[in-house]
């Protein structure tokens, strides 16, 4: 793409990712080259390896260097902080020190005063398992007692029935204490980020909660942040929401749709984030070409097709889906259209709501309702022969794909016509890295062109990851040992590591080319590997084909 077309918007953005897996450090770049825009990030060698914390300190001054040479800052305060997310629940640092390195963003403000900073910070999880691999050791004994003992806490806060006295004392004393004061300390350096956003060192401040319920710890700290966020009058600037692993992508959609829309986008985003009805009536028309629309926030109109969908909590989520929906769609600097007023939308997300029975394709998940499938596919050809621009967030499962969905819009011949698709991990993720591509390619439209490469690399990235091996081959590995016990564990033996990889690396191209269509044509899968050495996650390359 041809530089010169990038008035006033982002050539380079300095991006400080949540860790170092690739949804957080390599996603975020494909989500910017859909529109052309090259993203910086640390050297490999200062960020974490799993358990291992970055160099927190390095990180600070690689990002005071790095800030003189780009058009945006998208930072995660747990890498800067604590030197990663498994960082920010297993450190020993206190909050003075955390709290120290974060005031790095306060030095680069005043040189910088005009350059857009964005960031994020992520209510610490309390994961109902009994799985040490991200968190302290003790979880491997105590871990969904903690977890409870959090949703009584926030329960005994609300009024309502509680076990606290007897989850109290099904837990020890000292790791009763070091949960509480691990989790004082993160919310004491999350009081000080909004203190960030309220100086106006921080453009804009997401507050995301990673792997929550409706009753935890988290939530009830969400609550306690809220106030905060009220009393000081920063509804605008700082948003709050589920999620982590997709911020990153959704921070930098935002660089690239405020500095296309410029104060527009960021006011009207903000509003809509806390509006219950924002998705009602929404026009799904097609977006419009023109100079004349390039300095208008992008639009994202939301259709959720099943009846009873949209109110639907997903598992590790504690708000319906459409707000969730909603307020990705604000994080990443776009809005949803007032069907009143009849706009068009640049993009339409179609949603394929989550399922009833909350169930998790990590476990085998039953089939989906033919109907409820055929409801999607239908509506999503009917707006790709429309002429929209859409994606699709499938949300059916956590931890996967939904089969039915991928394969019947394969069958419908769509699949390699809508510009994104997401299913992996938690609802939050698979929205926000929908909403972002959306973003991406919606600003790219409007400023000399798509880099289409780009946008079907990351469309069948996806769909090989999140179908095909999510949904399908790690499914079936793990139903065979070694396999069976590493899927949040990794592997001792590097053997078995290498075993695995050259089953997957045979497995992935013969299910996922199954599907056919242009994008299967187009790449090669290459290199698979496991960037935590568990099976939970996978990456690996897409060669063009020669």
């Amino acid at each position: 793409m041809n530089p010169q077309l990038w008035k006033g918007l982002p050539v380079r953005i300095a991006l400080l990712p949540l860790d170092e897996r690739p949804v957080n450090a390599t996603l975020p770049t494909h989500i910017a080259a859909i529109a052309g825009v090259e993203v910086l990030t640390p050297p490999a060698e200062l960020l974490p390896r799993m358990r291992t914390p970055g160099r927190a300190d390095e990180l600070a001054g690689w990002l005071a260097e790095v800030a003189g040479a780009v058009d945006a800052l998208v930072v995660s305060l747990d890498m800067l902080g604590y030197g990663g997310l498994i960082g920010s629940r297993t450190t020993q640092d206190a909050a003075s020190a955390v709290v120290e390195r974060l005031a790095v963003l306060e030095s680069i403000r005043p040189r910088f005063p005009r350059l857009p900073i964005t960031a994020v910070t992520t209510v610490m999880r309390a994961s109902r398992s009994y799985s040490p691999a991200e968190e302290p050791e003790y979880w491997s004994r105590h871990g969904v007692e903690l977890h409870d003992l959090g949703g009584a806490l926030h329960r005994e806060f609300l009024g309502e029935p509680h076990e606290r006295d007897r989850l109290t004392a099904a837990v020890p004393t000292d790791v009763r204490a070091d949960f509480w004061l691990r989790r004082l300390r993160n919310h004491t350096v999350d009081l000080f980020t909004l203190g960030l956003a309220g100086r106006g060192t921080l453009d804009t401040l997401l507050v995301t909660a990673d792997d929550t319920a409706p009753r935890a710890a988290g939530s009830l700290e969400q609550v306690w942040l809220r106030h905060w966020v009220s009393a000081t009058g920063l509804d605008t600037r700082v948003l709050m929401y589920p999620g982590a692993d997709e911020v990153g992508s959704v921070l930098v959609a935002r660089a690239l749709a405020d500095s296309a829309a410029g104060s527009a986008a960021g006011s009207a985003a903000g509003s809509a984030a806390g509006e219950k009805g924002a998705l009602d009536a929404v026009p799904t028309a097609r977006a419009q070409d023109g100079p004349e629309r390039q300095d208008e926030p992008v639009r994202i109109a939301v259709e959720i097709c099943e009846e009873g969908g949209a109110d639907r909590i997903a598992p590790y989520e504690n708000v319906p889906i459409a707000a969730g929906v909603a307020r990705q769609i604000a994080a990443a600097g776009a809005e949803v259209p007032d069907g009143g007023e009849q706009r068009v939308a640049d993009a339409v997300i179609v949603v394929h709501a989550p399922d009833p029975h909350r169930g998790d394709m990590a476990r085998r998940g039953e089939g989906t309702d033919r109907a409820v499938v055929e409801a999607v596919v239908d509506r999503v050809a009917e707006l790709v022969e429309a002429g929209s621009s859409v994606g699709v967030a499938d949300v059916r499962y956590v931890n996967g794909a939904d089969p039915d969905l991928v394969r019947a819009l394969a069958e419908r011949g769509v699949l390699d016509r809508i510009r994104a698709y997401g299913g992996w991990n938690t609802a939050g993720n698979t929205v926000g890295s929908v909403v972002a591509a959306l973003v991406a390619h919606a600003v790219g439209h409007r400023h000399g062109g798509v880099d289409e490469a780009a946008e079907s690399r990351l469309r069948w990235h996806r769909i090989v990851e999140d179908y095909a091996y999510q949904a399908v081959v790690r499914g079936e590995l793990a139903q065979e040992r070694p396999y069976a016990d590493h899927m949040s564990v990794p592997f001792p033996d590097p053997a078995d590591v290498a075993s695995y990889l050259e089953r997957c690396a045979k497995r992935l191209p013969e299910v996922a080319e199954e599907l056919g269509g242009a994008d299967a044509r187009r790449w090669l899968i290459a290199s698979p590997r496991l960037p935590w050495g568990r099976t939970f996650e996978i990456d690996f390359d897409l060669v063009p084909r020669t």
